[in-house]
Order: C-alpha cells, then sequence, then structure tokens
C-alpha cells in the first residue's frame, strides 16, 4: 500500500476533505474505548457520491474502509488500520420524515438528537435513546445496534429499522430489508451480486437455523455477534435488521429508513430506594408487571461519585445503596401518573420495602441528569484509581439479574477490582467501569484473565456478552464461548457473503485480535514527560494524565444545549473539540505520530480556536481543562517561536490602560481616527469589523481617589478590574453603592493590581505567576485576617478560584484567597443575611459568562435576580463568541460571530426594548453591543437601579 498515492487518487475523485496528514490520523487513532490504532487516512465525504469515489479508490488500492459516526463506541470498533469515513460534518441531512406512516429516511451522520427534535413537533420518536443521544449518529446507533434507558418502550436498533441502502466494498449498491418468498425468488431469479448475496444468506441460515433458535439467547439485551435470527422465516428474511450490529464489517450505509413510535406525551418518574443493588435487581420482574418505559438502575456508589464532584440535587434520590428510576409514559397525564402510584402503593405493601418518591416533573429532569452524569463521576473521583471500560455491557435476563450482580461481584472481589454497577435494570444490562491497570504488562494480563472468566460467568447465565456497545475489540475474540464453533463459522460466512476481501473495518466481531491487544495506554509510553508551569494538582503534576482524562465520550460533540464546545458547535470538526484537542496532545506526548512535541504546528492549530471557556471543566464528564493545557502548551511553544505583536497588546492590556488612563480623551481620539485606526488594526491582526472599545472619561480608580473611597479596614474587599476600571467606572461605582446599602463597610485595593487573565490566552504564564504573586503580598493582611473580595468580572474570579491553585499549589495564602473570592451574587445571596435586593418589574435577559457557568455557576445570579419579581429568562446561549481577545482576532473574527449568532444574539434581538440585558462579563457585553446595538448591564448596574429604594 502506498498511502500518498492513495491520497492523491482521492484528493482527485473527492469533492469532500481528504486528510492524510498526521494531525487527522492521530485525531482518528482512538474512539471512546481503550483501544487505539493509527489510521491510513480520513476522508469527510459530502454526499453519496463521494462516498462511492472513496471505496472505489481504496479498493484499487487494496486499502480496508472503516465508517464512523461520532466516534464514541465503547468497544474500540471506530479504530483501525483503514481508510476513516467520517460522515457527521456534510452526510447529516434527514431525507424524509413521514408522521402518517411513521418513518423517516436519514443519512448516517444524523444526530439522534436532531432526528428526535423533528419527529417530536407530531409527537413522534425514534425509540432507542444511548447516554449519546445529543451527539450519536444513526449511522453509528446502525452499527452498534444501540438501545438506550427506553429499550423497554422500543427496543432495540434493529427492531427499529424497515430499510438499508448500501454500498459494498466492491462496488455493489442495493436496498436490503424484510423479503418475503416471492421477493427472494425474484431477487435469486436476478441474478447477479445481489441474488449471490441472498442465496448465500439463506444457505447460512438454512444450515445453521436449529443452532441458532438454541444458542441465541433469548433475552432482550443480546447484542453480540451478527444477527442471524433475522434470517429466520418466523423474522421474515429481514436482511437490513440483520445487518444491524455488524459494526461496519459488512456494508456502508448511505440512508436509512427508521420506524418512529408515538411518543408518551407525559410521563411519571419513580425513585425506590433499596439496601443494596442486589436487592434492587430482585425486584425488577415484580415493577415490570407495572409495564413501565424506563427501568434504571444504579448503587450508592455512584452517588458517592457525584457528592464527591458537588453535584446538584443529590438530596432528590431515595436512600439507599441500590437505586432504581421506573419511568411511565402516557398520553393522557392521569394514566402515566396513575400507574406511578399503583406501582408505589403495591411496593409499600411488599417485603422490604423500599424507599420511594414521585418525581415532579421538573424534579424528574434533574434526576435523570444525575443518572446520566452519575457513572463518570464515580469512575473518575480525584484520588481514587481510574477506572476503565473493558466489560461494561453484559446482559442477562431481567429475573437472572439479582444472582448474576452477586456472581459478578464476588469475581470483581477475587480479582481485587473496585467497580460500580448501573444501566438498564429493566433489560437486565449492567454498565460499570473497572479499575483496570492497562498500563503496565501484569495489569493487562490480569485484563485479559478477568474478561475471559467473567464471559464464562455471563454464558453460565444464559446471557449476551454485549447487551449494548457491541463486539469490536473489547469482547469479539470472547464470542466463541458464547456461541460455540459452529455458529462461528457462520458469522465468518456471514461476513464473507458482504465482504470476501475482508476490507470492511476488519477484526471485529469475526478473526478478532484478543482484548488485550491494541490497548491505548499500553501500546505506547508516553514520550515526552516534561516540566510545566501549571502543577496539575488534580492529576500528580502530570499534563500526560491530565490529557489522558478524555475518554472519548464526546460530550464535546453535542451541538444544541451548554458552552461546550462552541467552536466545534460551529465548525463541526473533530479538531475543534474537547476531545480532539485533548487526543491531540496526548498524542503529542506520545510522539510517534506527532512527533513536533511542543513546536507542533497542528497541535497549536488544534488549539487556535479553544476559546479557553473553561465549560469543558464542568460539562466534560472526566473534567477535561483544555483551557489550562492550551495556556501551558503556548508557554513551551513560544519559547521556540516569536510571540505576534498582539500577544503582547492584548496580553498586557492592563499596563496600556494605565498607560492610556493619563489621558483617556487623547487615547480615545487617537484609536478612533480613521487611518490611524486602521494602522493598529492591521499591526495586531484585529478585525476591520470590530469598533474598538471607548476609555471612560475618568477611571474608577480615580474617582475613587476624588471621593476619598476607603483603602483599607472594613468587611469587604471589592476587586477593581482592569476592564471595570477604564471602560465601565459606573459598574464598580454601583457594586459599591450595592455592597454599601447591604449594609457591608467596603474597601478597595490601595494598589493596582490586575488577575493577569488575558496572559493565559497567549502562554504567559511566567508573567501570570508574578501576577498572582504580587496580588497574595499587596493583599497579605486582608487575605490572611479571613476578608472576602467580590470580584465583578467572572473571568477574573474564576483566576483566583481556579488557576491560582494550579500555579500555586500548596500556597496557603493562595488558598486562602481562592475560599474567600466571591462574585457579587454569590456574596450577596451566602455572606450577607437576610439581603432583600431592591424590586424591579418588566422582563430580564441574562446571559452568563461561560467562567461564570463553568467555575461559579449561575445559582446565585438567577436566584437572586428572580427575587427583585423580574420577568427571568436564561436562554441556553453556550457562549457569546468574544472570549476576550478572541472575537478581535482577524482570522477568527467569523467563527467568534457564528458562535453568537447560535443563539444568543438573536435572542438579544427579539427581546423587547424595555427588556434589561444582563451580563456580568465585559467580553458578553461588548459582543452584544457591537453585534446588536442593545447595551447590555452588570448585575451590579442592574440592583443599583433600585437602590433608593433600600435607603428608603
Amino acid at each position: 500500500m502506498n498511502a500518498a498515492d492513495l491520497e492523491r487518487t482521492l484528493r482527485k475523485k473527492i469533492r469532500g476533505e481528504v486528510r492524510f496528514d498526521a494531525g487527522s490520523r492521530a485525531l482518528y487513532a482512538s474512539d471512546a474505548s481503550n483501544y487505539r490504532q493509527v489510521p491510513v487516512g480520513l476522508v469527510v465525504p459530502r454526499d453519496a457520491d463521494d462516498v462511492r469515489a472513496a471505496v472505489e479508490a481504496c479498493r484499487r488500492h487494496g486499502v480496508p474502509v472503516l465508517p464512523r459516526g461520532a466516534g464514541t463506541s465503547l468497544a474500540g470498533q471506530c479504530c483501525n488500520v483503514a481508510v476513516v469515513l467520517d460522515f457527521t460534518k456534510y452526510m447529516n441531512r434527514i431525507l424524509e420524515l413521514d408522521p402518517e406512516r411513521r418513518f423517516a429516511r436519514v443519512e448516517p451522520g444524523v444526530v439522534l438528537d436532531s432526528l428526535r427534535s423533528r419527529a417530536e413537533a407530531r409527537h413522534l420518536t425514534f425509540g432507542p435513546d444511548p447516554s449519546t443521544h445529543s451527539r450519536c449518529t444513526l449511522g453509528g446507533m446502525i452499527g452498534n445496534n444501540s438501545c438506550g434507558t427506553h429499550s423497554l418502550l422500543a427496543g432495540k436498533t434493529v427492531d427499529n429499522i424497515e430499510e438499508l441502502h448500501l454500498l459494498l466494498y466492491d462496488g455493489t449498491e442495493l436496498t436490503v430489508g424484510a423479503t418475503d418468498d416471492a421477493q427472494y425468488d425474484a431477487i435469486v431469479k436476478q441474478g447477479g451480486r445481489r441474488a449471490e448475496i441472498y442465496s448465500r444468506l439463506r444457505s447460512i441460515r438454512d444450515q445453521h437455523s436449529v443452532n441458532i433458535r438454541a444458542r441465541f439467547p433469548g433475552i432482550p439485551r443480546r447484542v453480540s455477534g451478527y444477527n442471524l435470527d433475522e434470517l429466520l422465516p418466523e423474522r421474515g428474511f429481514h436482511v437490513a435488521r440483520a445487518l444491524v450490529g455488524s459494526e461496519g464489517s459488512c456494508a456502508i450505509v448511505l440512508d436509512a429508513k427508521v420506524r418512529l413510535i408515538q411518543s408518551p406525551q407525559h410521563r411519571s418518574l419513580v425513585g425506590l430506594g433499596y439496601a443494596d443493588a442486589f436487592e434492587a435487581a430482585d425486584h425488577v420482574p415484580e415493577i415490570l408487571e407495572f409495564a413501565p418505559i424506563g427501568l434504571e438502575g444504579f448503587e450508592g456508589a455512584m452517588v458517592d461519585g457525584l457528592r464527591v464532584k458537588g453535584a446538584a440535587n443529590l438530596d432528590l434520590l431515595p436512600a439507599g445503596r441500590g437505586i432504581l428510576l421506573v419511568e411511565f409514559g402516557a398520553d393522557d397525564p392521569k394514566q402515566a401518573a396513575d400507574a406511578a402510584l399503583s406501582l408505589v402503593e403495591r411496593l409499600k405493601r411488599s417485603l422490604n420495602a423500599p424507599v420511594s418518591r414521585i418525581y415532579t416533573a421538573v424534579e424528574s429532569k434533574a434526576v435523570w441528569k444525575l443518572r446520566e452524569s452519575g457513572p463518570r463521576a464515580a469512575a473518575n473521583i480525584p484520588g481514587t484509581p481510574p477506572r476503565f471500560e473493558g466489560w461494561d455491557d453484559a446482559a442477562v435476563a431481567p429475573e437472572k439479574l439479582g444472582p448474576y450482580l452477586r456472581e459478578l461481584r464476588r469475581l470483581l472481589d477475587d480479582y481485587e477490582y473496585n467497580a460500580t454497577f448501573y444501566g438498564h435494570f429493566g433489560h437486565g444490562c449492567i454498565h460499570m467501569q473497572v479499575s483496570f491497570d492497562l498500563r503496565s504488562e501484569a495489569g493487562v494480563r490480569k485484563y485479559g484473565a478477568f474478561v475471559n472468566d467473567a464471559a464464562d460467568l455471563i454464558v453460565r447465565h444464559g446471557g449476551s456478552i454485549s447487551g449494548e456497545h457491541g463486539d469490536g475489540k473489547s469482547r469479539s475474540a470472547l464470542l466463541p464461548k458464547m456461541f460455540g464453533p459452529e455458529l462461528m463459522s457462520a458469522f465468518v460466512a456471514f461476513k464473507s457473503a458482504w465482504d470476501p476481501d475482508n476490507k470492511l473495518n476488519p477484526g471485529n466481531i469475526v478473526n478478532a485480535p484478543q482484548p488485550t491487544q491494541h490497548l491505548r495506554l499500553a501500546s505506547g509510553a508516553v514520550q515526552l514527560v516534561p516540566d510545566t508551569r501549571f502543577r496539575f494538582p488534580d492529576d500528580g503534576g502530570s499534563l500526560a494524565v491530565a490529557a489522558d482524562r478524555c475518554i472519548g465520550i464526546g460530550e464535546c460533540r453535542k451541538q444544541d444545549s451548554g458552552v461546550m464546545c462552541p467552536s466545534y458547535m460551529v465548525t463541526l470538526e473533530e479538531e475543534h473539540s474537547t476531545r480532539g484537542r485533548a487526543h491531540m496532545l496526548a498524542e503529542a506526548l506520545r510522539g510517534d505520530v506527532l512527533r513536533g512535541g511542543w513546536n507542533d504546528e497542528q497541535v497549536k492549530r488544534s488549539l487556535d480556536l479553544c476559546l479557553s471557556c473553561k465549560a469543558c471543566k464542568s460539562e466534560c464528564p472526566t473534567n477535561v481543562d483544555i483551557a489550562t493545557y492550551r495556556a501551558e502548551f503556548l508557554s513551551h511553544y513560544y519559547e521556540q517561536h516569536r510571540r505576534p505583536l498582539h500577544a503582547y497588546a492584548f496580553g498586557m492590556v492592563d499596563r496600556w490602560l494605565s498607560l492610556a488612563s493619563v489621558s483617556p480623551m487623547l487615547a480615545n481620539a487617537m484609536m478612533q481616527a480613521r487611518g490611524l485606526n486602521g494602522l493598529v488594526k492591521k499591526a495586531l491582526d484585529i478585525a476591520p469589523q470590530r469598533t474598538m472599545p471607548r476609555l471612560a472619561p475618568v477611571s474608577f480608580r480615580t474617582l475613587a481617589r476624588r471621593r476619598r473611597a476607603r483603602t483599607s479596614g472594613g468587611d469587604v474587599i471589592l476587586w477593581i478590574d482592569t476592564f471595570n476600571n477604564s471602560f465601565h467606572p459606573e459598574t464598580s461605582q454601583a457594586a459599591l453603592d450595592v455592597l454599601t446599602a447591604a449594609g457591608c463597610t467596603v474597601s478597595i485595593p490601595a494598589q493596582s493590581l490586575c488577575c493577569g487573565r488575558p496572559l493565559y490566552d497567549f502562554g504567559l504564564l511566567d508573567q501570570a505567576t508574578a501576577y498572582l504573586r504580587r496580588i497574595l503580598t499587596a493583599l497579605a493582611e486582608p487575605i490572611d485576617a479571613g476578608i472576602p473580595i467580590v470580584v465583578l468580572e467572572p473571568s477574573c474570579a474564576s483566576v483566583f478560584r481556579d488557576e491560582l491553585r494550579s500555579l500555586l499549589p500548596g500556597d496557603v495564602r493562595a488558598e486562602r484567597l481562592r475560599t474567600q473570592t466571591f462574585l457579587l451574587s454569590e456574596f450577596l445571596e451566602r455572606r450577607v443575611p437576610g439581603y432583600v435586593p431592591p424590586a424591579l418589574t418588566g422582563p430580564i435577559l441574562l446571559h452568563g459568562h461561560c467562567h461564570h457557568k463553568a467555575v461559579m455557576k449561575m445559582t446565585d445570579e438567577e436566584s437572586l435576580l428572580r427575587k427583585t419579581g423580574a420577568e427571568l429568562r436564561v436562554p441556553d446561549a453556550g457562549c457569546c463568541g468574544m472570549a476576550g481577545s478572541f472575537g478581535f482576532d482577524a482570522g477568527k473574527y467569523e467563527i467568534s460571530q457564528a458562535i453568537g449568532e447560535r443563539v444568543l444574539l438573536p435572542a438579544v434581538r427579539g427581546a423587547s426594548a424595555e427588556t434589561l440585558i444582563v451580563s456580568d462579563g465585559f467580553s458578553c457585553r461588548e459582543q452584544i453591543e457591537q453585534a446588536t446595538g442593545r447595551h447590555a448591564l452588570h448585575l451590579a448596574d442592574v440592583l443599583q437601579l433600585a437602590t433608593p429604594r433600600i435607603k428608603d
């Protein structure tokens, strides 16, 4: 194989994107599993013609092909030495949605939630709903035979597929579905490749039907192996469904016709608390008699993990160490509520009755969020050994779940492994991450022995080695234990019927390597172990360990909620997702594909569109912190490269603003002068569309000196940040007035201090550390005295609450400053007893700064504004797109605007004239004003509007 020749051929044939560079290959070397294989290259097809051309080129060069969805597979089936086809960027259209006949036709890159949102408008849905619903694709779900929380309602993906439009490696194109005898005869009579395939499939069925009926477990969650049972006469010789779960090893899906079902419009959720997970599992058959649409379970250890991470709403969960969530659904709200009540009444009379609770709609949403986020919290508790997939989705009949879990716990104990059970108890499918050692040779051997014993255990209980996540590299080699040699030969024949050259995702399901091969952590030692400026206190002081926090689950690829990841939301590029950047850094530290280390331009490119919003630090299930990793990387990169001029202009903006404060009017005149303004923008790479913010005529510090503001003593310090001081002194004054009216004695720092936030964007970490040490020295006395510090700019507060600890771990005064730092809303809500905000009327639209949402949370701000009596609206707007200097950068302006236009800016334009637009971040307010002409206010400004009411 000559990869360069193949790349040239592809570039001539493909309208989409062809990427054989080291960075792209590194990005797609791993998925959400424990495995890693570096692909030959990447193709991002624009349409089916591109797919045809790509497969033809690969066939001509004898190169395998791997069709891939969102890359969230947990068993390694999305890693291979092949050309990867990524359908998510372009082939993501819903081609048809027929509410009358209840079906949709979709391209393979359609995200599940996109289809469900469209269908829900007609009270329909696509039933399977895995936890990755916000980013998983229909193509990937078909490949894996995905299930999800509501498989009790809708079954597996296989149960919801009507037809598949396929492309084979040999170029054959065909549409397959259910096939009656007359249709089969017509296909065979027609002759050709399709007839050959159908004849071979019929032969496989007829030869092995007895064994298929005998050895395929009759349980709801049999996902392992090829679906030969779908070829049986009683299943209608359903060729499309036989291919579901084949992991891209037989055919490439160009589009699919999927079944839609009625979506219950009213839900009722019950929480049940048992003594332990085993007792909870024992009661599953009894609960199933009430026909719930969802029955989930988890151990109390998952709650412990959530508690360590400070998760909200844990008080909603019932007491107990084994918890079940039982959901009922109906179009009649009374019917759903009555079903929940009937279950609770029955269980109250049972032996060892559980603690029970029926949730409101608002509570239900919070509880389901805990269920979705809990597994990763339990698996990633700081100070405990990491846990991994590897035996994560085996399934048994629901009535055997209790005995199976007891034996599984004994097996885990025998191997001295820790794990937390959770999953789809109603269908007997159990997930867990286990404390495998996947780095050392001894640990890998032990892992291999465990999964072999675990496979024997599941077979003894009549279960399936995989009940949801597929076989892949984790479990394919274990399938002979479950199916025996005759059915394994049938699987080989099935694969050969479709892909006789073994070029489609080879090594999965049949002819598979052992689970201990191709392990990501064991297949190559970290070669670069650098000294770092950040100390990474939660990762043993190691950037490599920190980057490996990413387990590839892809939460950062969601497109319609939260903040993470703003650049991915508008580019749909893997390299601009949190996962992509973490993988890129990890690969750079590994050094076998990306060999530039700190000088690697592809790593830098992937980090360039990071807005340092910190959303990943809170929204990523494993708390990956790309903003910190980016600053660290840049600090080393610029040791070997010259920093651009704008890095000093923006990074050290506090110094330039200090100089400009001598004569703000002159500075404004110079910056607004037509010729000079253009020269400055060009020199500093500032987008010509941007307006330079105007300095206030007098800074707040100047005003404070004139008014002889207190600079020592008092019971609270008001931090005077660079931006409010220079551009919005009225906001600093408003905060001073509000705090004073609340009964506080307020002082301001005697010296001009800056937290240094802009320095991090350009890797100026030595200077940033110096800024922090200066603050600790200047404010030593009040910090040591425990005086709280109120910060108006969220990005400044996040420096004290986050970066400070990582740059100066172990510094006692730094830790005090971290815990004594409050935003205005936090301070008024938590530290001023009895504070009642002034009354306001009318609507308020609140947009939270990214750091506010990620590090401090918006709870106090929202609570305070609601107490004013105003009509508060908080759109799920994500990032504003400005992000400090990011939005001023000429090369990033379009991205900045696209991020803002996703939700925030349209929401502001749509707000009535009397609506107050509130945002505490200077960057956010600037983006809003420059893009919409609306003037946004800080919380302090809003509270000051009615401060006279307090004085009265």
